[in-house]
C-alpha cells in the first residue's frame, strides 16, 4: 500500500528521537509538511540536523503539558500552514514508581501531565482546527501497559489507559466531522526510552519469554501501523487501539 501524504500538514509531538523522529522521517519522505515539537531546544536542533535533507520540516519548542505553550504551537501551525491534517501524539515519559499507596503526588502529576494531559491539550486544539475543514487524523501512542498492571509502571499504565479511553471518546465526538481518532499500543520497543530494560541481557531474555514472536519490537514495527492509521487507508476505522506486541497480550 502506498501512503499518500503529499503536502499533508502533520504534527508529531516529541519528534526528536526514537519512534517520533522515525515517524517524522517517514512522513517527510512521503512529501508531507512536518512539524515536530519538544520542550528541549537542543533536542530539536539535533533532530533538525538529522533530518536536514528534508526541506518541509519545522521545529517548535513546546512543553505540551502547558496550555499556553500548546496554544502557541497551534497558533504557529495555523499561521505558517493554515491547517493541520494529522496529529501524532507521541510524547511520553515514564519513571519507575512505587505502589500507588506510597506514591508522591508530585511524581503522579509529572507522569500524568506529560502523557495524558499533554495528549488532551494537543488533541483538543487539533480537533478544533480539523472540525473547521471536516477532515483529519489523530493517532496517539499508547502502550500495552494501559491494559496490563505492571510493577513499577503503575502511573504510566494509568495514563496510557486514559489515552485509550480518550481515543474512543474523541472518535465518537468527531466522527461526524470526518475525523478519525485511533491509537497504537506497542509492547517493549528497542528505543533509548526502554534501553535500561533491553540492554540488560538477563532482563531482556525474561521479557522475550512472554512474547510469542520471540523478540521485542523494533521502531519500524510501530511506525508502519501509525502511518496506516494516519493515511486514507484507515478512513473507516476510528476509536480503535491497534496492539503491536508480537502476540504478548493473546497468551
Amino acid at each position: 500500500m502506498i501512503f499518500d501524504f503529499k503536502d499533508k500538514v502533520c504534527l508529531v509531538t516529541g519528534g526528536i528521537r526514537g519512534i517520533g523522529i522515525e515517524i517524522a522521517r517517514s512522513l517527510l519522505e512521503e512529501d508531507a509538511r512536518v512539524v515536530i515539537c519538544s520542550r528541549k531546544p537542543e533536542g530539536l536542533q539535533k533532530a533538525k540536523e538529522t533530518l536536514s535533507n528534508h526541506k518541509n520540516l519545522m521545529t517548535v519548542s513546546t512543553h505540551i503539558g502547558k496550555r499556553k505553550e500548546v496554544a502557541g504551537l497551534f497558533d504557529t501551525i495555523e499561521k505558517v500552514h493554515g491547517r493541520l491534517d494529522i496529529l501524532i501524539n507521541n510524547v511520553g515519559m515514564n519513571l519507575i514508581t512505587p505502589g500507588i499507596a506510597d506514591l508522591d503526588p508530585g511524581l503522579w502529576r509529572k507522569i500524568i501531565d506529560t502523557n495524558l494531559s499533554g495528549t488532551f491539550l494537543c488533541s483538543r486544539k487539533a480537533a478544533s482546527m480539523m472540525r473547521a475543514r471536516k477532515q483529519g487524523k489523530i493517532v496517539s501512542i499508547s502502550s500495552i501497559a494501559g491494559t496490563r498492571a505492571t510493577l513499577g509502571m503503575g502511573v504510566y499504565g494509568i495514563a496510557k489507559a486514559g489515552i485509550e479511553m480518550m481515543t474512543k471518546v474523541l472518535a465518537s465526538e468527531l466522527a461526524i466531522f470526518n475525523i478519525q481518532v485511533n491509537a497504537v499500543a506497542p509492547a517493549m520497543v528497542r528505543t533509548q526510552f526502554s534501553e535500561p530494560f533491553w540492554s540488560n541481557e538477563e532482563l531482556l531474555a525474561h521479557v522475550i519469554k512472554s512474547i510469542p514472536m520471540g523478540r521485542i519490537a523494533e521502531i519500524e514495527d510501530v511506525v508502519k501501523p501509525v502511518l496506516f492509521l494516519a493515511s486514507q487507508g484507515s478512513s473507516f476505522i476510528t476509536g480503535q487501539t491497534l496492539v503491536v506486541d508480537g502476540g504478548t497480550t493473546v497468551v
